[in-house]
């Protein structure tokens, strides 16, 4: 590998690209804010946030009280929307100044996309889709997580002389910091020099596309492939319960729902008090998206599915005959619930 832009020894500090949606961080911040707090203590060094975009004064204050020492903030009109020419442009301009040891970004569209193109203009490496991040106890180097060959191995990757170390990780793998309102930290403008000549694209028409709030979703029932494409039931339970739908990445690939309730390796990374697991088998890859769940409870006909290994509560049988017997009692409780309320 070529040698990257800058070496180890004048690499120092964290750096987080923070993305937000127009007046607050991205949940994905706020959680990069909270593991790249975590490694600066542990290497005594500062955090420093990268905020790229239109009127960024309050989403950098934001940033400070989740953990940052300071924020860098490049405005410019062609920096909102993203386009990757002209973040790419500034962002490696920044870094290329900066020279950070450490350089995190969600796994998002437009982390993922900026994470690339950064890898190749400073000539480093880039662990992607990490699942936990931490620090080599002797030489300090990140340690990157990911899950490969479909679940068959968890690899930890490092990046020995290339700097910065780069990682992407995936929206809901870190809990949110708790934020700080009187954290004090330093706020910076940037100049940005940026012209319609340096951009080979223009944004025309910009549509969101969010997930369907998995990632923050306090109860989560989950469909696989033994639901045969037919989540009625699931639905109703969820309904009734106040939980959100989500499926696996079997469900999504036949067609019966949307990327954007996929949960796993290739999906969301969840973290509800409960998850219940229905018609699903437990590859490694879809119980990464579970792995945080305070308790799971999962149903399956098959009393030798892996999924029963990573379940706090089983039930071997078959889901359409075992959840109606749940609606019935979530039902029950909630019109209890109503009438208690009634009398009250």
């Amino acid at each position: 590998m070529t040698e990257s832009r800058y070496g180890p020894t004048e690499a120092s500090g964290v750096w987080l690209h923070l993305e937000y949606d127009g007046e607050k961080l991205e949940g994905v911040s706020r959680e990069l804010l909270g593991k790249g707090r975590e490694l600066a203590d542990g290497l005594r060094v500062p955090v420093t946030g990268m905020l790229l975009g239109t009127a960024l004064v309050s989403v950098a204050r934001e940033a400070i009280a989740y953990g940052a020492d300071r924020v860098l903030m490049a405005q410019h009109p062609l920096l909102d929307p993203y386009t990757t020419d002209a973040h790419a442009r500034v962002a490696s301009q920044l870094i290329g100044d900066g020279k950070p040891d450490i350089l995190l970004l969600g796994a998002t569209p437009n982390g993922r996309d900026l994470a690339g193109r950064l890898a190749v203009r400073l000539r480093t490496g880039l662990t992607a889709d990490c699942t936990d991040l931490g620090l080599e106890q002797e030489s300090g180097l990140l340690l990157g997580e990911v899950v490969g060959f479909g679940g068959g191995i968890v690899a930890s990757i490092k990046c020995e002389q290339h700097r910065p170390q780069m990682a992407t990780v995936r929206p809901g793998v870190f809990a949110e910091p708790a934020p700080d309102e009187a954290r004090q930290g330093a706020v910076e403008d940037v100049a940005v020099d940026l012209s319609d000549r340096d951009l080979r694209v223009r944004v025309v028409e910009r549509s969101v596309q969010r997930s369907a709030g998995i990632t923050d979703a306090e109860l989560l029932v989950v469909g696989g492939a033994g639901t045969g494409g037919d989540f009625a039931l699931l639905e109703e339970l969820a309904s009734l319960i106040g939980a959100e739908l989500g499926v696996t990445r079997v469900a999504v690939d036949a067609g019966w729902a949307s990327h954007e309730r996929q949960v796993g390796q290739t999906g969301y990374v969840t973290r509800p008090r409960l998850t219940l697991v229905c018609g699903v088998s437990g590859a490694q890859q879809f119980t990464v998206g579970i792995d945080q769940a305070e308790v799971v409870l999962a149903v399956n006909a098959d009393g030798e599915a892996p999924i029963f290994d990573r379940a706090d509560y089983s039930v071997v049988g078959d889901l359409f005959e075992v959840l109606p017997a749940m609606i019935e009692e979530a039902r029950a409780a909630l019109q209890e619930k109503e009438t208690a309320g009634a009398l009250a």
